[in-house]
């Protein structure tokens, strides 16, 4: 993700991972070790109030720039300069704010840091508002010219690249100020969703088997979704899915508030579509975003395998949507403790070679990540960095195996974001979310296949398999139906149409039983679950899922050119590693699409998406031979 303001670098990536019920130990009882030493961002508080006082001071030096830039490459060269000192303050000291209120919410003051930082950005958007139209005013023409004069400017090239291609979805200068100050209200249906979801709706209860009563809030009902009781299981669903069907008007209605904002971009920055106007900052073609739903269409029959191995192993006479969140086989008992799971990873990631690991080992001993849940701290998990610093991770690990995996996922983020620092100036240093998941999802691979190497206990290895199958399912096919649902209801609305509970529950409904096949018998989708897209905030920020598809699949054909039988005899994984860290190296020096393919990973055709394909073909083999040996029931 590039930015043109403020938090240029400052980039935290947050795994869609659902932790464990966290223990009760306050802050002050988790042993300093697994803890992140933020010193390295700023000693104490007292010096992140000086810092500030700092930023604030230099605004007016950025700002004396107006009306300078195209003067000549000396000065277009010294306001980059002084944009970008005072933008790479302001990353390290939002930073600083945000993992200290990460680490413990209740913390009043923690709060205070946050909202005072972005007070101060709100300070240096003003004073850069003029950098834009300007260098557009200057024009690719003599922008060429100055980078061809001035050597040091060429650091920027990327910079200047986005905004002079936009010049054809730019307004006057006067035109954008007013476009910017409205923008903000198209984020009015998220919000309204949020604060319903988290604080108003009235979540039901229901009676498990056991005789408890428990609250289906969404920690509720992923947890009773989850349970190995098709009682409990079949009644959160029914109870969860009937309170949402109750509220389907109100969460259409924000919904459709932030469909009609996409619609308004696409009109003022006329593009065709709202679909090429959300690919555009990362210069997608669209052709990736419909191969991929063409390619997901074609491979159904994948799925509905998958589905039919699911029912058989579970012994159900009939798969339904509820039964898909229960697990294939019993948790196998592991449990591993940090030291552990640090162990395991790092030998995992062998493959990426050894300077890698020396790294990622480093990281782990110099306290880069906090692992352990506290009262207050936030949920799931996220990496984020600051250019000149390192990495930090934030986990909440309980030591099964989805932290295990969500600590490699995590790794994955912070090693690329050190790479590209170690690699690229401060303007190219962060990467787009195309290639952003990538890094995460190859070493969720790699430690699959370490983990399926070193385990000869066919329950446990039927346990890793299927976990693994399980979140390419999740990843490649549910995330592709929601954005085929996305693209959907954003054409209704390109169409003249309203966005209601009853279409949208009727689109939604459509989907769900194409996708898991239950004209074909394969899973039962009750009509009921029709009100589920109500419950995805990914929706509100339009034609974005579609990008952890896209990524598990690089991830899977990057990672296969490395471990692959047929790469390692031929001798090309040392080759396939060296273009893989080529990729982690480049940030965004150049766009994503060419990034990838000069890492030999062409998203615009179906090659990858087939590889994957094959992938979880061999995964469902190995399950039924397994299956067929009568080991495991």
């Amino acid at each position: 993700m590039r930015f043109t303001a403020a938090f240029g670098a400052f980039f935290a990536i947050f795994a869609l991972v659902v932790t464990g019920p966290a223990q009760a130990l306050e802050r002050t009882e988790v042993p300093a070790r697994y803890q992140w030493d933020l010193k390295d961002l700023y000693v104490d508080d007292a010096a992140w109030v000086a810092g500030k006082q700092e930023l604030v001071q230099s605004l007016p030096a950025v700002g004396a720039w107006q009306g300078k830039l195209g003067e000549s490459a000396a000065s277009l060269r010294e306001g980059m300069a002084a944009w970008e000192l005072a933008s790479r303050r302001a990353d390290r000291l939002y930073a600083y704010a945000f993992q200290l209120y990460s680490q413990d919410t209740r913390v009043a003051r923690s709060m205070q840091m946050q909202q005072e930082m972005l007070q101060v950005y709100n300070q240096f958007q003003s004073k850069v508002a003029f950098m834009r139209p300007e260098i557009l005013a200057i024009g690719r023409e003599k922008i060429d010219a100055f980078l061809a004069a001035e050597p040091r400017l060429r650091q920027y090239r990327m910079y200047f690249d986005d905004i002079l291609r936009a010049a054809p979805h730019t307004l006057s200068p006067a035109e954008e100020q007013v476009f910017t100050r409205m923008s903000s209200l198209g984020a009015t249906g998220s919000t309204v969703q949020s604060v319903f979801r988290s604080a108003d709706m009235p979540f039901p209860e229901i009676t498990l088997s056991s005789g408890e009563k428990v609250r289906l809030d969404a920690a509720g009902y992923d947890k009773y979704r989850a349970s190995s009781n098709k009682v409990d299981r079949d009644a959160a669903f029914k109870a969860f899915w009937t309170r949402y069907n109750e509220f389907t008007r109100t969460y259409a209605a924000t919904l459709n508030a932030a469909v009609e904002a996409s619609v308004a971009h696409r009109d003022v920055r006329r593009f065709p579509t709202t679909l090429d106007a959300s690919l555009f900052d990362y210069n997608i073609p669209r052709s990736v975003y419909t191969q991929l739903l063409a390619d997901v269409n074609a491979n159904l029959p994948t799925l509905h395998r998958y589905l039919k191995l699911r029912q058989k192993i579970m012994g159900l006479p009939q798969l339904g949507y509820e039964d898909l969140y229960a697990p294939i086989v019993q948790q196998v008992d592991l449990e591993w403790t940090p030291e552990q799971a640090m162990a395991l990873t790092l030998d995992s990631f062998a493959p990426l070679g050894k300077d890698y690991v020396a790294v990622l080992r480093r990281g782990y001993a110099d306290r880069w990540v906090d692992f352990m849940p506290n009262t207050g701290k936030s949920p799931g998990a996220f990496s984020n960095t600051v250019y000149g610093v390192h990495p930090y991770q934030l986990t909440n690990f309980n030591g099964a195996w989805n932290d295990v995996s969500t600590l490699a996922h995590e790794s994955g983020h912070s090693m690329h974001s050190y790479l590209s620092n170690a690699k690229q100036p401060y303007a190219t240093a962060n990467y787009s979310l195309f290639v952003a998941e990538v890094a995460s999802t190859l070493n969720e691979n790699l430690l699959f296949h370490h983990a399926l190497d070193q385990t000869k206990d066919d329950r446990t290895r039927l346990f890793l398999l299927a976990s693994y199958l399980d979140s390419m399912r999740t990843t490649l096919f549910r995330q592709t139906l929601f954005a085929e649902f996305e693209m959907k209801m954003h054409e209704a609305v390109e169409r003249g149409e309203a966005l209601t509970g009853e279409s949208l529950n009727r689109m939604y409904l459509e989907l769900l039983r194409r996708y898991y096949g239950h004209d074909q018998g394969v899973m039962k989708v009750d009509e009921l679950y029709a009100a589920e897209w109500a419950y995805i905030p990914h929706f509100y920020r339009p034609f974005y899922v579609y990008q952890y598809a896209t990524s598990m699949i690089g991830g899977m054909q990057l990672a296969d050119g490395m471990i692959g039988k047929a790469a390692v005899r031929s001798g090309k994984a040392t080759a396939s590693r060296a273009a893989y860290l080529r990729l982690m190296e480049a940030g965004s020096s150049k766009y994503p699409i060419e990034l990838l393919q000069d890492a030999g990973v062409d998203m615009t055709t179906s090659g990858p998406f087939n590889a994957a394909m094959r992938e979880m073909n061999a995964i469902m083999d190995e399950i039924e031979r397994i299956y067929a040996q009568g080991t495991v029931r």
